[in-house]
C-alpha cells in the first residue's frame, strides 16, 4: 500500500508546483454591425412569419434609423416587415436587426404583438414576396438620378428611409425612397417599381 501511496503523492505535488495561476476569462468582442438590403431580413422574417400563421404575407417592409445605420447606399441595420394573415385576420410585426446598439431591439429576428386586420383595407394589402426584384440598394441608385445625388452632395449626412408596399391603384410593389427622417418632413421622396426597377414619380 505504501508502495502505492508515495508515487500518488510524488505526482500530485508535482502537479501542484507546475500548475499555473488561473487566467481571467477574455471578455467576448462585440459583434460587427450588419447593414443589410431589405431583401435579406424580408425573407428571414417570412420564415419567421409563416411559422406564426401558414398564410401570412408582409404588408409593408420599412428600414429603421439608429446609431449605427443612416440608411446610406439602401442599407439599414434595423428593417421591421408588418405581416398579415388574412385567414386569421390578424397582424403580426417582425423586425430584424443586426446590431446590440441599445435603441435597436435584440439581434436577429424578432416578433412583435398580433392586432386585427381588416382583409378589404385598401391600405394594408398583402402581396407576394416573389414581386420583389429590385432591391433597396437598387432603389436608391434610382432615386439618387432623380434628385438625391444633388441633395446628398449639399447634405451628405442627410439620412434616408426606404418604405415597401403594395398600390392597389396601379397593382404595382413599390419602393418609397425617402431622404429625411420622416415620411412627412422628407427633403426628398422617390417612387420606384419594385418589379421593374423603373422610376414611378417623384412623392409630395
Amino acid at each position: 500500500m505504501k508502495r502505492l501511496l508515495l508515487p500518488l503523492l510524488t505526482l500530485c505535488l508535482l502537479a501542484g508546483c507546475n500548475s499555473e495561476p488561473a487566467k481571467p476569462a477574455e471578455k467576448p468582442q462585440p459583434k460587427p454591425v450588419e447593414l443589410e438590403t431589405g431583401r435579406g431580413p424580408l425573407q428571414k422574417a417570412y420564415i419567421a412569419a409563416r411559422g406564426w400563421n401558414h398564410d401570412a404575407q408582409p404588408v409593408r417592409l420599412e428600414s429603421q434609423l439608429n446609431g449605427d445605420s443612416k440608411g446610406a447606399d439602401g442599407k439599414s441595420a434595423i428593417w421591421r416587415t408588418i405581416f398579415a394573415s388574412p385567414g386569421a385576420r390578424s397582424v403580426k410585426v417582425f423586425t430584424w436587426a443586426g446590431t446590440d446598439a441599445p435603441d435597436a431591439p435584440g439581434r436577429g429576428i424578432n416578433p412583435g404583438n398580433e392586432d386585427n386586420y381588416n382583409p378589404s383595407n385598401s391600405s394594408t394589402q398583402v402581396w407576394d414576396i416573389t414581386y420583389l426584384k429590385i432591391d433597396s440598394d437598387q432603389a436608391f441608385q434610382v432615386a439618387q438620378k432623380h434628385g438625391g445625388d444633388k441633395l446628398l452632395e449639399k447634405n451628405p449626412d442627410t439620412p434616408l428611409l426606404y418604405v415597401l408596399d403594395w398600390n392597389g391603384g396601379t397593382g404595382q410593389l413599390v419602393w418609397h425612397v425617402i431622404y429625411g427622417t420622416t415620411r412627412d418632413e422628407a427633403k426628398l421622396r422617390v417612387a420606384v417599381n419594385a418589379s421593374s426597377g423603373d422610376f414611378i414619380r417623384l412623392e409630395k
